[in-house]
């Protein structure tokens, strides 16, 4: 029976959320020489370059985080911080593989990017684009926690550039956001909101995500309302996971519990269901198993398109993933270790993969199933492969559970598979490579 199978099952610990392939776990220190070797060499005409930047501070560590964050650094530690990614974009931006190209895409995340005042993202923006400017890029997003805003920062972040803001609402309730760990408060949400609209970003998304700790459906109706009312130009909706670096697991394991304190996947996937359907009707368009987009033809997510697409992408500070003409690759993950690096002058590798082309083939396969819709004649163009004969049983046995259909040589996801489309794709994953975490 195919990975899909649908039973209703408990949250329990782990990583569900497929956001590369091979799986992480795969990656090792053993080939980190080839990340050497593969920025010596000069890059593939025509293939885009991302830029990545992650700023790891945070005012509070949410219950559910399992990025690399720290709440507790000095203005100092913070400096020397910036100080070391800008060593490492002029360092990286000096290889034959960077070299004379300007990024297509640029994105900030975390931690929380808005944690910095407006002086220090001045300061770090205009050095970053005296390196490799980014005056060309389609895309700017930055990622925000709503109680970090005022107006000066929400100023200074227009004017460096940023094109798609993105708020870490997540819930509407006080209480919720409190026992879920999360730094701001409704109020918050809303005055952050308002001062966003006035600078007049090209793009406002907003974050949630279903089935955090105490949540209920009563909660979850006034989300979507509330969403609805704010109308935004995308709504991006995860659902609840307890990975095992979060601070809700170490809490599971100490008290002996296999099941997390949230709602259950059937749940889970019900509410974003719910809130599709919502969305649909105020006039949204659904573009993955994540996104709802108020005018398609305007708002995209060139980061997300491109990186599923295959393009390049230079990730910088502590933790950062990076994708380099097919070696995957990720910095050291501890701070310590990845400033002591750059300040003597070496690569901050923790972690790589090298990858051939059918594993490349794979991952655009499976990252693009995200979307709801894949065409097989990109598949044949770019790498000679009917993915509907490769996959041809494991396409069947979707198609016979109603979670897809195919037509015109084109696979479309129905609803339900869509939201279940992380645990679909291990369907499609080489065999040493898959693993039993399915929900």
């Amino acid at each position: 029976m195919a990975a899909s199978a649908e039973k209703k099952k408990e949250t329990r610990a782990g990583n569900y959320f497929i956001s590369n392939y091979p799986p992480f776990s795969f990656w090792s220190e053993d080939e980190n020489a080839l990340v050497d070797d593969t920025y010596a060499q000069p890059s593939k005409e025509g293939v885009p370059l991302g830029l990545y930047h992650h700023i790891p501070f945070c005012r509070r560590r949410c219950h559910f985080c399992y990025f690399r964050v720290y709440t507790d650094k000095s203005a100092d530690e913070i400096k020397d911080y910036l100080d070391c990614t800008v060593k490492e974009l002029e360092v990286m931006a000096r290889k034959p593989l960077i070299a004379g190209r300007k990024p297509q895409f640029v994105y900030f995340g975390g931690g929380t990017p808005s944690y910095l005042s407006a002086k220090q993202l001045v300061d770090l923006t205009d050095r970053m684009k005296a390196i490799l400017p980014w005056d060309e890029a389609q895309e700017v997003a930055f990622e925000c926690e709503p109680g970090t805003l005022n107006a000066g920062k929400l100023a200074a972040i227009k004017d460096i550039g940023v094109t798609r803001l993105s708020l870490g609402i997540e819930n509407f309730d006080d209480h919720i956001l409190e026992i879920n760990g999360r730094a701001h408060r409704s109020k918050e949400v809303g005055r952050a909101y308002e001062r966003a609209l006035a600078e007049g970003f090209d793009q406002i998304n907003i974050d949630l995500i279903s089935g955090m700790i105490e949540e209920t459906e009563e909660n979850w109706q006034r989300n979507i309302e509330k969403t609805i009312e704010l109308s935004p130009d995308s709504v991006t909706i995860y659902q609840m996971e307890i990975p095992y670096n979060t601070t809700i697991y170490r809490e599971m394991k100490d008290n002996g519990k296999l099941i997390a304190p949230v709602a259950d996947w059937e749940t889970k996937r019900r509410w974003v269901k719910e809130a599709f359907a919502a969305l649909e009707s105020a006039g949204y368009t659904i573009s993955s198993g994540y996104t709802a987009v108020k005018n398609p033809e305007k708002t995209k997510f060139v980061y997300r398109d491109s990186l599923w697409g295959g393009a390049d992408l230079l990730g910088l500070g502590v933790a950062s993933f990076s994708h380099a003409a097919g070696v995957h690759y990720q910095n050291f993950t501890e701070i310590d270790d990845y400033t002591k690096a750059i300040e003597a002058g070496q690569m901050p590798t923790k972690r790589s993969f090298r990858t051939n082309e059918e594993q490349r083939m794979i991952r655009e396969f499976i990252l693009q199933m995200k979307l709801g819709k894949v065409e097989s004649s990109y598949f044949e163009q770019k790498f000679g492969v009917d993915v509907l004969s490769r996959w041809n049983g494991e396409l069947e046995q979707l198609r016979s559970e109603g979670l897809l259909k195919i037509s015109d040589d084109k696979i479309f996801l129905e609803r339900d598979g869509l939201l279940c489309v992380d645990n679909i794709l291990h369907d499609f994953f080489l065999p040493e490579h898959r693993t039993d975490q399915l929900v």
